[in-house]
């Protein structure tokens, strides 16, 4: 059961290719993948212009470099990130430890929150120096359209990488309310806190009543009281 807590299939199990891209974080893992290469792909293709004074390229995003060097720095990393995350799913199964399940899934909570953020700077970055780019820097419109897919991508990738981390969130859930099969559950028989119950005397003969061997005092045990007066003759 362990393997339910932290993820698909049992611990130390094969992998199962099947059951890997049915899982909805592996989905979005993918489709985060697909979207880094659209965003880098498109300002690394058509991002950098020819001046027309016949110079050096400049970015299209208001001439400012530090706008598409953003743009590309984490549309590659994010897609590095992808494949190391698709490759620990591909592993996950045949971890048979709990604790670096736990630490598995945490990093995945971490490391997917994180590039939501980076990704909502990116988004925000690209389209304020678009909305600010003078036309004269690009009278032909050139690369307009690779120009706001990188922008549109990045925006969506901000959901992906949010719902990856929420699906880790809900995992590491599942694992933590899992108490009854992780490594520190106690019977609850072994447990010293807990009340002893009530002692029962063994019964040595046969209990018709059903009584178990309980003790019951007689009625008139101790029953001082006369029960009338009785004259002696002499």
């Amino acid at each position: 059961m362990e393997g339910g807590a932290y993820g698909a299939g049992k611990a130390g199990g094969a992998f199962d290719p099947h059951t890997l891209v049915r899982q909805p974080h592996t989905i979005l893992r993918v489709v985060s993948w697909v979207f880094s290469i659209v965003v880098f792909g498109s300002i690394v293709n058509e991002g950098y212009l020819n001046s027309n004074s016949g110079g050096e390229k400049f970015c299209i995003y208001n001439r400012n470099p530090s706008a598409c060097s953003y743009g590309v720095t984490v549309g590659v990393l994010a897609f590095l990130t992808c494949l190391l995350y698709l490759a620990l799913d591909v592993y996950f199964p045949q971890i048979s430890s709990v604790k670096d399940r736990k630490k598995a899934v945490l990093s995945d909570i971490g490391v997917s929150a994180f590039w939501a953020f980076l990704w909502f700077v990116g988004f925000c970055f690209l389209a304020n120096q678009w909305q600010v780019s003078k036309p004269k820097d690009n009278p032909m419109n050139e690369g307009t359209d690779a120009a706001r897919a990188a922008i549109t991508f990045s925006f969506f990738s901000i959901f992906t990488w949010a719902g990856q981390a929420v699906l880790a969130f809900q995992r590491y859930q599942i694992g933590a309310d899992s108490a009854l099969f992780s490594q520190d559950y106690m019977d609850p028989s072994q447990d010293s806190s807990m009340p002893y119950a009530p002692y029962v005397e063994p019964s040595t003969g046969p209990d018709p009543a059903g009584l178990g061997g309980t003790y019951q005092q007689p009625a008139n045990a101790f029953d001082t009281e006369p029960q009338g007066y009785q004259s002696q003759g002499y």
